[in-house]
């Protein structure tokens, strides 16, 4: 394992005090907080955590954060519904069309180089990433920040890293992952971050392989509750512990899927009609070749159980289709149904559950639970997009965030000062 990277920058701020109804020579000065006054956020994502899944077993420990924090009734993810495309707009609060990961998988025509999740040389290449990432906000403002494997921690976005930060190690187990944010949040003041983003790859695992409504989902679901139990009690140890703010939420949820459920592009498209299909189901982009763009659109305009578009008429909401890295047809399955390029395929991959559809859909839900001194305690937030997260968390660290697609109106009310 390579060791954890830091790096130290000096930056200095510029402090502006707040209004007073006092006249300035009535008024007493006014200091800064110190270091060690500051509040802290960390940010667990539990990947493919549906906005219900703590319904189905018990589930103390979120249940605690619940009752005397936050609790949302679902958070939207951004479209399309996958893994890459939303931790990178929860840590930017910029769409997948306005961040550029618009796909786990996806050629950018700007750099000439395609992306993929599993491409460490990619995942690590900072060009492939714009928007500015809240750590690396924090920076910029003379914050120290660490993240344990956020997509977009392992490159340098804008030239910066987070202060501390690890390549991904999938198998690293989570105890061992809680165990090094607890040791962060006892380092020396000058190097202890205040912004912590840390994730865990379940139940995404379990709910591809063995599918959303499985035991083995719920199983998984017990486990991650705990980790939250270990957690809240390692918070409770700190000599900070009145200053942390911890928030929980997801990536996107997990609909079911199955074999008999499947869409083959073979039985409606021409092999000579198509230069490229990238993505993966139950979203694809596809690149026509010149001329038979019209031909693809028109083969598909009346194929059941899925939706196909020109990358300029995609419904505004799903704010999607102005990224030079989009291609000229987006094509998602509808609710439960998959997508193949050919009958040639194995059954078992169209099994289990998957994510990536419309985010309308309610199986895509996420996850947003919230405790701290700057929350409500027994607060139900109402549904809310996940480009919100940035700003809000920029506004209880006290950053002034960079520009971004979400309202903190829509979330300022889970805040004891709005």
């Amino acid at each position: 394992m390579k060791p954890i990277r830091f790096k130290v920058a000096f930056i200095l701020t510029l402090m502006v005090s707040g209004c007073s109804f006092f006249p300035p020579s009535l008024q007493k000065p006014q200091h800064p907080p110190t270091d060690d006054q500051k509040p802290y956020v960390i940010m667990l994502s539990m990947d493919g955590f549906r906005w219900d899944y703590a319904s189905k077993v018990p589930t103390p420990n979120l249940d605690y954060v619940a009752a005397n924090g936050v609790k949302a009734e679902s958070m939207t993810p951004s479209f399309p519904t996958k893994t890459f495309p939303n931790h990178y707009s929860l840590a930017t609060g910029l769409y997948p069309d306005h961040h550029g990961i618009i796909q786990n998988t996806f050629y950018a025509n700007d750099l000439q180089a395609g992306y993929s999740i599993g491409n460490r040389d990619a995942v690590e290449n900072g060009a492939f990433y714009g928007g500015e990432p809240i750590w690396v906000t924090a920076d910029k403002q003379g914050m120290k920040t660490a993240s344990y494997f956020w997509v977009g921690s392992e490159a340098p976005v804008q030239g910066m890293h987070p202060d501390i930060w690890k390549p991904y190690q999938h198998n690293f187990p989570f105890e061992n992952r809680v165990d090094s944010v607890m040791a962060w949040l006892q380092l020396p003041e000058n190097i202890r971050p205040h912004l912590i983003t840390f994730y865990f790859h379940e139940p995404d695992g379990v709910g591809h392989r063995e599918g959303p409504d499985s035991h083995q989902t719920e199983e998984m679901i017990l486990r991650l509750d705990s980790l939250v139990g270990r957690i809240l009690s390692g918070l409770k140890k700190l000599s900070i512990k009145d200053q942390v703010n911890l928030i929980i939420v997801s990536d996107h949820g997990m609909g079911p899927v199955s074999p008999n459920r499947v869409v083959f592009f073979e039985d409606y498209l021409k092999p000579a009609w198509i230069d490229t299909f990238l993505g993966g189901n139950p979203t694809y982009l596809l690149q026509p070749n010149p001329g038979f763009t019209d031909s693809v659109l028109n083969a598909l305009s009346s194929v059941p159980h899925m939706k196909s578009w020109k990358k300029s008429a995609i419904p505004e909401r799903l704010h999607y289709g102005t990224n030079p890295r989009i291609y000229d047809v987006v094509l998602v399955a509808d609710s439960a149904w998959s997508l193949a390029l050919h009958k040639g395929f194995t059954p078992g991959r169209y099994s289990g559950g998957t994510h990536g559809y419309d985010n309308a859909n309610a199986d895509m839900g996420a996850i947003f639970y919230a405790l701290g001194p700057a929350f409500k305690s027994g607060y139900i937030q109402p549904k809310f997009s996940n480009v919100d997260v940035y700003g809000l968390v920029a506004k209880i660290l006290g950053l002034q965030p960079a520009p971004y697609d979400g309202n903190l109106d829509d979330v300022r009310g889970m805040l004891k000062q709005p």
